[in-house]
């Protein structure tokens, strides 16, 4: 099959991913072999690709918002996804389903997890392999490179909002408005929730106010009002104290990203009044089941610039330059 492949970590400026054949994989028990038809390219990939997140696995083909079709069931599977399902494939790839943290429904925390397009090959390519158990039937609502984004910019969005604890009629600010973020408003705006965009781009900050946002602005300037929640999509710590001074008291601030840049020293004051910060690690299942069927109810409708998979450089590149409007996505041709 073709693939891009990584074989070290490098710029993405130097072209790194290699367009290759590869031996097709096979389904161990358990799995099912999938058939690519689109693959989302997610900023996970760039920090992957480029070395932020330490490698764990090399030679390894990106990629972890996969939608295709189950070509073949591994020993053990089929029962859920039969030969002919459509179906999409994320970044949690598996979980030892033993530890404290799956034990106790935090599965997003296991101790011995791994991850689609980074402990393991991804999407990137023309199939994939992944555990019957983690895999997702997508909403029949969403075409295949609509549902691409919403397989890890969507999930994590939606966590994101689950643990800000935003209300209906709250005020909730975003900095940074990529793939993660116009997914997201759509889900507040259902929820009825007053969305403020900070964002360096002038043609992201018109993105979010087409959208709905009622202010956008520059990533550090000051909202027109305190706000009761704010998520931080941008991988860029020199935000977070500007997003405190952003929150009235007691408001929470969400760190979306799985990776960040040093946060700098700031003045207590601007957590004190029982402001709080709190990451988000990965996603449960659940959350990726929850909202797959929220967006379909909406419907959520993801913005797709589309690139043949031989061009995943080009397409990291452009997303490092912050040149897509909404998600990436790879389509991949046979």
């Amino acid at each position: 099959m073709k693939a891009c492949i990584l074989k070290r970590p490098a710029p993405v400026e130097t072209n790194p991913l290699s367009f290759a054949d590869v031996p097709l994989p096979q389904p161990a028990d358990g799995e099912v072999l999938v058939r690519v038809t689109y693959c989302g390219v997610c900023r996970t990939d760039l920090h992957v690709v480029e070395g932020e997140l330490p490698p764990r696995k090399s030679p390894v083909i990106p990629g972890h918002q996969v939608v295709g079709v189950v070509e073949a069931p591994g020993k053990g599977a089929g029962h859920k996804f039969p030969s002919g399902s459509r179906v999409g494939i994320a970044w949690l790839h598996h979980t030892d389903g033993t530890c404290e943290y799956c034990r106790s429904g935090a599965e997003n925390l296991c101790d011995d997890p791994t991850f689609t397009g980074y402990t393991v090959d991804g999407g990137y390519a023309e199939y994939v392999v992944a555990p019957e158990d983690f895999v997702y039937a997508i909403p029949e609502s969403f075409s295949d490179e609509q549902a691409a984004p919403l397989l890890c910019a969507g999930i994590i969005g939606f966590r994101c909002l689950r643990l800000s604890g935003i209300k209906e009629g709250g005020r909730l600010g975003f900095y940074g408005f990529g793939a993660a973020a116009h997914l997201a408003i759509q889900v507040a705006l259902h929820w009825n929730v007053d969305v403020y965009a900070m964002t360096r781009d002038a043609r992201h900050q018109r993105l979010a106010l087409d959208l709905g946002a009622k202010w956008a602005g520059d990533t550090f300037a000051e909202p027109p009002e305190k706000l009761e929640a704010a998520i931080v999509f941008a991988p860029a710590g020199a935000i977070i104290p500007a997003a405190l001074y952003s929150l009235r008291k007691g408001g929470t601030l969400i760190l979306g990203g799985i990776h960040m840049s040093p946060i700098p020293s700031f003045s207590y004051d601007l957590l004190y009044q029982e402001r709080t910060i709190r990451s988000v690690a990965n996603n449960t299942r659940n959350d990726g089941e929850d909202f797959l069927r929220i967006a379909a109810e909406i419907p959520i409708h993801a913005r797709a610039q589309l690139f043949p998979l031989q061009d995943a450089n080009r397409a990291l590149n452009a997303l490092k330059s912050d040149a897509i409007d909404g998600a990436a996505v790879l389509k991949i041709a046979r």
